[in-house]
């Protein structure tokens, strides 16, 4: 028996998802059931959150202990809904547990839960696991316009509108920490609230005003540049050269490294560390574990 969430169905998700996206039909539902969204999310933060997502958060996830107590609050509300509306799949022979749920919706929403509203995640229909690290199909074109196909060894990935694709182990070790500054479930959670600013991740995610967006670009666009030519000559710091891939993943990586490292980040970059917590409103290098 062919195992669920193969390359094949990903992709077949990621063409009717983009489809109805270009045709206008998500965006109509969208808007025609915010009255129900709104109804169904009372209906579900009027369930007390289960004992039992208490003890997996304490176990797995690191972070909610750093927050205030109004940010657990609210960061439960948002796991709560979270996980109450995203369709969930294990791939390669993975079961699907609360566990599993719980720990990967904390995360992301921690990247959230200093934010206003509740809706930065809607547009994210289906989260897929898959026990470890996966091979994908990949294709992209070449020098001259040559179409490359082939497969790719990935830990995760994110498209617009779903599906966030992720390994689990690797998801699970970010939660605890056991990977210092690296954390899957923040990096490509990261790429998903960047395509909100036009469904393309180019590294700015939706900003409040033109001041921030200046300040934004003049800050992290010589820092980019920095970063490449430091990793061009092999000079790593404490940014990820990954990041030096792209405008998009120098902001997923910056995302990790603020909330994995931020006192370093706030001590060697303080200018990215201000314009971070300025969007994400959050302090992490005052969390009582990193200061």
């Amino acid at each position: 028996m062919m195992e669920p969430c193969s390359s094949a169905d990903v992709q077949l998700q990621v063409i009717l998802i983009s489809k109805s996206f270009n045709h206008g039909t998500l965006q109509e539902g969208f808007m025609f059931s915010g009255w129900f969204r709104k109804r169904r999310r009372r209906r579900i933060l009027s369930t007390p959150f289960p004992e039992d997502w208490n003890n997996i958060l304490s176990r797995n996830v690191f972070h909610v202990s750093q927050l205030s107590r109004p940010q657990q609050a609210r960061l439960r509300q948002l796991v709560q809904v979270f996980v109450a509306e995203k369709n969930w799949e294990g791939c390669g022979g993975l079961k699907m547990t609360d566990e599993v749920r719980i720990t990967i919706a904390a995360q992301a929403c921690l990247l959230v839960v200093g934010l206003p509203g509740n809706t930065w995640f809607d547009h994210i229909l289906s989260i897929l696991v898959y026990p470890q690290g996966y091979v994908a199909a990949d294709r992209r074109t070449g020098p001259g316009g040559v179409v490359l196909e082939g497969k790719q060894a990935r830990l995760g990935e994110a498209w617009y509108g779903g599906p966030v694709v992720l390994s689990w182990d690797d998801a699970l070790a970010g939660g605890r920490r056991e990977t210092p500054g690296s954390n899957l479930v923040l990096h490509e959670f990261a790429h998903q609230l960047d395509m909100l600013n036009g469904r393309v991740a180019d590294g700015t995610p939706p900003l409040d005003s033109a001041e921030q967006l200046e300040r934004w670009l003049s800050i992290l666009g010589p820092e980019y540049d920095q970063l490449v030519q430091r990793c061009q000559h092999h000079h790593h710091g404490f940014i990820d050269c990954y990041g030096a891939e792209s405008p998009a993943e120098f902001f997923a990586v910056l995302t990790e490294a603020f909330f994995e490292r931020p006192g370093p980040i706030r001590l060697h970059h303080s200018d990215i560390y201000d314009v971070l917590q300025e969007f994400y409103q959050l302090d992490p290098a005052d969390w009582p574990d990193h200061r």
